[in-house]
């Protein structure tokens, strides 16, 4: 009982306050926050702009300019905007992270104009520290006219003075910021880099703005103007292009967005890239510049566009150099997915010629977005170009040729059968490329009553003709010679009639022979145990087979040897020579193999006639 006296008794803790280190603050935004010192330029712009449109929110007639005047280690940025009183310096300049633009500091009759603000985070201004070691503001209210001027000087070690002045120092309301470098950040502060920074920042602007007499602002954007013709606005946005990325585009599309706020052009690579290639965009947030390196953007399959688009919908992050992930991004980005899928479209009904210009670097990203949205399937299926046994088609044409659509999944599978599958009227599409067999597959789904048929050994050598029995009966000592030289590598010997004649054996095996053959081979160099674990996994796949010609005059001559060792010998160079036909890669006994066998008929034939 006394002991829950006393701890009622005693006093509630005191409150404390948290205490901020200025320089150590000022590290991390400049090494961790923002990527680049250059922010600071932004900051200060969109300060400026923002104080404007405070004070337009109540007087509409209000002066709209930002002159900014550098020299050599110091910068002068004014604004016709709303200003500051002695108060407003206090509470929201001296307080980090406070910010008269979020919903908790705006006063009242400035509500309905938030969303037009460009800074929301109050720590806009302590950008500047990382350029400069010190930072003066003066400024005047608008609201209150009558009220002084106010100067607040603040320095990098986190101290700050504030005075009043008289209505002289200040005649019209607004706000004057000076910046004096640091030591080593003077560069950044020269008249020839804050015109740079300024035009590549503020080139949207709203409001008049200029670095001395030249302007930064270039109004309407080049989206936004007219021309007097489709063409002339094509050259015009491709020199924009040029000048803002460094490449001449393929063509430009319309990214205009009302209902989300986004107006912009998306501009088609020159050259193919990688889908894998992370796409950066030019992002503007009200005119100001976002960030030139927005990933998130489009979609992934879009990897063939640079965009560049202002956006009132999206949300920046702190740093105010890239995109907040949230559903308004997610919305914007299939919207803008859906414009450029347009694109396609119209271009595949109205303008082939461009189309197939396009087709030509950016069929990977097309195929890629079509693997997913049978539309689009459905509209490139007359231009997307695939590797066929009939040349380069497309999947339509080649259908349209063939009732059965084989195809094969890899690259190496295609280049084993498909000389041997032309000769015999099996029409074979090579699906080893990016995103091919996934098309093919789906081609049923777009193109009712297409049969589609992966094609494997067993239906390359059924579409073989059989040897007269007669014939192969006769062949048996032959044939049980060769087999018994390429049993040990796993492949079997098949006696065939194809055409053309020209090819004397053909390689063929699949996936499951071919997991078969490296199981097989990990199992001879494995130690006792693993190989009786590999072993338990030997299944029934087929193996290899090395399909031997009998129309071809090689191969008859070599069935009428009668030297088993001879026989074994050239089994083993048609062996090689079909793996190297088919470009397959080499295991080491298949290079060993063909050594073996090359030095073997070097021998032979070198030999005189009664070594032979």
């Amino acid at each position: 009982m006394d002991s829950q006296t006393s701890q009622s008794s005693q006093a509630p803790p005191s409150p404390h306050t948290f205490q901020v280190d200025l320089r150590g603050l000022v590290d991390l935004l400049s090494h961790h926050l923002y990527s680049s010192p250059k922010v600071y330029l932004r900051e200060l712009l969109q300060n400026a702009v923002d104080a404007i449109t405070a004070r337009r929110a109540e007087q509409p007639d209000a002066p709209a300019k930002v002159r900014l005047y550098a020299q050599e280690g110091t910068l002068r940025v004014e604004d016709s905007g709303v200003g500051l009183t002695e108060a407003d310096v206090h509470t929201l300049l001296a307080t980090i992270g406070r910010s008269s633009k979020r919903a908790d500091g705006l006063q009242d009759g400035l509500q309905e104009v938030r969303s037009d603000f460009l800074g929301q985070f109050g720590i806009g201004l302590l950008a500047c520290f990382v350029v400069a070691e010190r930072i003066r503001v003066v400024s005047r209210s608008a609201r209150t006219p009558e009220a002084a001027p106010v100067e607040w000087t603040a320095s990098d070690d986190g101290s700050y003075t504030v005075r009043t002045l008289t209505h002289e120092a200040r005649p019209e309301p607004g706000t004057t910021v000076h910046l004096t470098a640091r030591a080593g950040a003077g560069e950044w502060l020269t008249p020839e880099r804050v015109l740079t920074l300024a035009r590549d920042f503020g080139s949207l602007l709203p409001y008049d703005v200029r670095v001395g007499d030249e302007a930064v602002t270039d109004l309407p954007a080049p989206w936004d103007r007219p021309y007097p013709s489709p063409a002339t606005r094509r050259v015009a946005l491709a020199r924009h292009c040029h000048d803002l990325f460094g490449f001449t585009p393929l063509d430009s599309i319309e990214l205009t967005v009302p209902l989300a706020g986004i107006r912009g052009v998306a501009y088609v690579l020159p050259s193919a890239v990688s889908p894998a290639t992370r796409a950066t965009h030019r992002v503007h947030l009200k005119g100001m510049l976002l960030t030139e390196r927005a990933e998130q953007l489009l979609p992934d399959w879009a990897f063939f566009v640079r965009c560049v688009l202002d956006t009132d919908s999206l949300r920046p992050t702190a740093s105010r150099e890239s995109l907040y992930e949230d559903e308004t991004l997610a919305a914007v980005r299939e919207a803008l997915g859906e414009k450029i899928r347009s694109w396609l479209t119209g271009l595949a009904a109205g303008d082939p010629e461009r189309l197939a210009a396009f087709l030509s670097v950016h069929h990977l990203g097309v195929k890629s977005l079509a693997r997913h949205d049978k539309d689009m399937l459905r509209t490139m299926l007359p231009w997307l170009p695939f590797e066929t046994t009939d040349g380069q088609l497309s999947l339509e044409e080649f259908a349209q040729r063939h009732p059965v659509v084989h195809f094969t999944r890899t690259v190496e599978e295609y280049r084993q059968v498909a000389p041997i599958a032309s000769a015999q009227g099996v029409g074979v599409v090579n699906g080893g490329y990016t995103y091919d067999s996934d098309l093919v597959e789906a081609l049923p789904s777009v193109r009712p009553g297409t049969v589609v048929a992966e094609l494997d050994t067993d239906t390359v050598t059924a579409h073989l003709d059989a040897v007269d029995p007669a014939d192969e009966l006769a062949l048996s000592g032959f044939l049980a010679a060769a087999r018994a030289r390429l049993d040990p590598l796993g492949c079997d010997v098949v006696l065939r009639a194809f055409r053309p004649l020209s090819v004397p054996a053909l390689h063929l095996d699949d996936r499951s022979a071919r997991h078969e053959q490296a199981r097989a081979e990990a199992e001879a160099q494995a130690d006792d145990l693993w190989a009786g674990i590999l072993g338990s996994l030997r299944g029934s796949a087929p193996r290899a087979r090395l399909v031997l010609n009998h129309l071809n005059p090689l191969i008859r001559r070599i069935s009428s040897l009668g030297d088993p060792e001879l026989i074994g010998t050239a089994t083993e160079s048609l062996y090689g020579q079909a793996l190297l036909m088919a470009q397959r890669p080499l295991r080491p006994a298949d290079s060993a193999l063909l050594n073996r066998a090359f030095m073997g008929l070097l021998e032979w034939a070198t030999n005189g006639e009664e070594g032979r």
